[in-house]
């Protein structure tokens, strides 16, 4: 009977482990937005880092949950004529959680590798950030470079915010317990400051008034590199049309939660062999 009841008890235990995964990831990560000059560019690229966990639901799809660390950055030096005249630029340590689905195109069980799409839902944290003429790190948010919190019309914008992850990748079962491969993601956003740059000049007077100097000396520097005095109020500084958002390349690497098997064996628990439904492919191609 003894026997009878640690079945029971540890049979749910072993089949979550059998498609139970730790995940990680590493990479680089840029961001697209206003002091991007191009659309996909890996210039300016920071390292990323991820942790996270894998359930295969069934053979073709997986859930999936990472922790993201990486840093975003920005400059108007290394980008057109005209972002050179208006000469700004940004940094942001970004630290995120996504929750979502992968659908594996083949199933592991008859191969021993598979592409991939996967998409979900997450929050990230940012904090903009620029360094004055004299080299002191700055947080922009406070600043209200573009009048947010101080002209009627422009709210202040949160620096934790909603994110849709989304991405493909290709990974390849090196045994029945561990698999690599290789990810490109994207994060659509629902705000236009990751950069703290969006719409208009505030007027020069207006915003010395409410938050001072730095305010005026980090929302417009063109004069550090002669282009000409503060613009006039309501002249373009940045386009709203289009979302900033980040993007990133990584290695990956899954490993099976083998933990289990050595808690039971420890533990001296039954320990169950039986076939594994996903990533135990019969045939190598």
């Amino acid at each position: 009977m003894r026997k009878i009841i640690m079945v029971l008890c540890c049979t749910p235990l072993a089949t979550f482990a059998q498609n139970f995964h730790l995940s990680a990831r590493v990479g680089i990560a840029n961001y697209q937005g206003d002091l991007q000059s191009k659309n996909i560019t890996f210039k300016q690229a920071k390292f990323m880092g991820s942790l996270g966990a894998m359930y295969d639901i069934s053979e073709h799809v997986t859930a999936r949950t990472y922790f993201t660390l990486t840093s975003l950055a920005g400059d108007d030096k290394k980008g057109t004529t005209a972002m050179k005249a208006r000469n700004l630029s940004f940094q942001s340590r970004i630290f995120e959680w996504e929750l979502g689905a992968q659908y594996n195109i083949l199933s592991l069980n008859n191969s021993w590798w598979t592409p991939y799409i996967y998409a979900g839902v997450g929050l990230f944290h940012f904090n903009p950030y620029a360094k004055t003429a004299d080299g002191n790190k700055t947080y922009l948010k406070p600043l209200s470079t573009e009048g947010q919190g101080i002209v009627a019309g422009k709210n202040e914008y949160k620096l934790t915010q909603f994110m849709i992850p989304l991405g493909i990748g290709a990974m390849y079962a090196i045994s029945e317990d561990v698999r690599v491969g290789i990810e490109m993601g994207y994060r659509k956003l629902f705000t236009d400051y990751l950069d703290d740059v969006s719409t208009q000049y505030v007027d020069q007077g207006t915003l010395l008034a409410a938050k001072g100097q730095t305010a005026v000396d980090l929302a417009y520097r063109g004069d550090e590199v002669g282009a000409g005095a503060y613009p006039a109020a309501k002249s373009p500084r940045g386009g709203s049309s289009v979302k900033d958002g980040y993007y990133y390349m990584a290695a990956t690497v899954t490993v099976r939660g083998i933990f289990f098997d050595t808690y039971r064996r420890i533990a001296g628990l039954p320990t169950y062999h039986r076939d594994r439904k996903v990533g135990c492919p019969a045939t190598r191609f």
